[in-house]
């Protein structure tokens, strides 16, 4: 029996993207952010678990940099990633840990008001059934609500707006709105904008009236499916079980997944995770993703909420170590960096930490990899045939 449990951490950046400079926070190149090292410099962690693993001992393979209190002889799998699609959001970044690089840019909508085209903005109103949209910019959504929740609540008319990634988001309010009728809106328009390689489509469903407005768990993503087999597609067809935890159904479309576990937050996500450390079925794929690492810290530049988290979850990863049976192998890595020190909101170009254990194995440095390479050795551990970039590093 060999099971395998691949964990994003979002955004758990450890600098040294070769490419940094090519990216950009407010104009400000990305050459030099360092997620993980800027939060250790600016206030002492305590992660004494993924510290065992290797952490402090990738950062200084990704960056040279020496982080404070990091600094443990690793006793895991480690070593340090880097992406070679040309962006630093969530779908390349995933996409390419399973196996499939972006093979093309995507598009983005540029900084300005308006920020969308005539003809999008058209086809949002004639499938909303409204004469006009609220938002039309750049924006943090829990400020959008601040700003324009209540005139949303007077007028009907959905709140759209989109950040530096990929993405056109539709806010509206699950009962003046109609949470149905904000799905079905979003998965409508979702082709148009996929034809734009526009990478997402997201429905923000919120709840509360001025002042408190609330965002909720329905959020869904509409993604642009990937453009060949990941490591899920070639686990389903090969009959194993996949189980997708947190937003990983949307991220790949929905494709080559079993078993979906939602849940509201990174601690829902953690029961879900360690349940599966110890119910998954022989031989199955469990993929997560842990994304307020990144939508509640890193995007707010909330360096003290970020370490916090970076502790909270190394208990996780103690739990989860100690679940493992024979035959596993379980792997914490990152999509890409947003370094809470950093100019601007948005994700910064980052090589990602690549740490793991397999039961009863000894520690195993595999130096610098690619995101694929991490793809390839899950499908190698799993005895499936590789996907269609990168290497076996176990």
């Amino acid at each position: 029996m060999s099971r395998a449990f691949l964990v994003v951490m979002d955004s758990v950046g450890i600098g040294g993207a070769p490419d940094a400079g090519q990216f950009f926070n407010e104009g400000r190149p990305d050459t030099g952010a360092n997620t993980v090292l800027h939060i250790a410099e600016a206030q002492r962690l305590d992660l004494p678990h993924l510290d065992r693993l290797g952490l402090g001992a990738a950062i200084r393979l990704a960056s040279g940099a020496e982080a404070p209190g990091l600094g443990a002889a690793p006793q895991g799998i480690w070593g340090a990633a880097t992406e070679i699609s040309p962006g630093k959001d969530t779908p390349s970044g995933h996409w390419e840990l399973a196996g499939v690089p972006v093979p093309w840019d995507w598009h983005y909508f540029p900084d300005r008001q308006p920020a969308f085209p005539p003809e999008v903005v058209a086809r949002v109103c004639e499938l909303a059934g409204t004469e006009r949209i609220l938002g039309n910019r750049h924006g943090s959504g829990t400020v959008m609500l601040e700003e324009l929740g209540a005139e949303h609540l007077r007028t009907g008319w959905p709140i759209c707006y989109t950040s530096a990634d990929s993405v056109f988001q539709i806010a509206a309010h699950e009962e003046a709105f109609g949470l149905d009728r904000l799905l079905k809106l979003c998965e409508t328009l979702a082709p148009m904008l996929h034809e734009m390689r526009v990478g997402r489509v997201i429905a923000r469903p919120f709840l509360g009236g001025p002042g408190g407005f609330q965002r909720t768990a329905n959020r869904r993503d509409y993604a642009i499916a990937p453009p060949a087999d990941t490591i899920l597609d070639i686990a389903a067809q090969a009959g194993r079980v996949t189980h997708a935890v947190g937003k990983i159904g949307d991220i790949f479309s929905h494709r080559g997944i079993t078993r979906l576990h939602k849940g509201g937050s990174d601690a829902d996500l953690a029961g879900h995770l360690l349940r599966l450390i110890e119910e998954a079925e022989p031989d199955s794929l469990t993929f997560a993703n842990f994304v307020e690492f990144d939508s509640l810290y890193g995007h707010r530049r909330d360096i003290p909420g970020y370490a916090a988290h970076l502790e909270w979850f190394d208990g996780i990863v103690g739990q989860a170590l100690h679940r493992l049976k024979p035959g596993d192998l379980i792997l914490f890595t990152a999509d890409h960096g947003n370094d809470p020190s950093w100019t601007g909101t948005d994700h910064t170009r980052e090589r990602v930490p690549v740490l793991g254990a397999r039961h009863g194995a000894a520690s195993q440095a595999v130096g610098q990899v690619g995101f694929s390479d991490i793809g390839a050795s899950v499908a190698a551990h799993l005895g499936l045939p590789a996907p269609g970039h990168g290497k076996n590093f176990l």
